[in-house]
């Protein structure tokens, strides 16, 4: 719905990667993040959270809940923090590979 009722191009970078909702419905955590990196992602953070309005209006149209959850978005850094984890472990590993090779 995004890329379609936005069409924003700061946002074609953007994916979304999770929703947390309160139990009574009031309030929705969107997460997302940036294939170009956390650079833009506060730039992508005011988009979103400046559509945010309409977006829960045309969710109200879309789903058949009694009350639509008000967005507030998230910048989700769980993705970078995986790669760069990864990195860290395979320079490790690479690392590990040459001291048995010396040795």
């Amino acid at each position: 719905m995004i890329p379609r009722e936005l069409d924003d191009p700061r946002l074609s970078q953007m994916t979304l990667t999770g929703v947390d909702v309160a139990p009574d419905l009031s309030h929705a955590k969107v997460y997302f993040t940036q294939l170009s990196g956390a650079a833009s992602a506060p730039e992508t953070l005011a988009v979103l959270n400046g559509a945010a309005g309409f977006l829960r209006h045309a969710l109200r149209g879309r789903v058949d809940l009694r009350v639509i959850p008000e967005l507030r978005f998230r910048y989700d850094e769980s993705v970078e923090r995986g790669a760069e984890i990864s990195r860290l472990i395979e320079r490790a590993r690479l690392a590990d590979d040459g001291e048995k090779k010396r040795g």
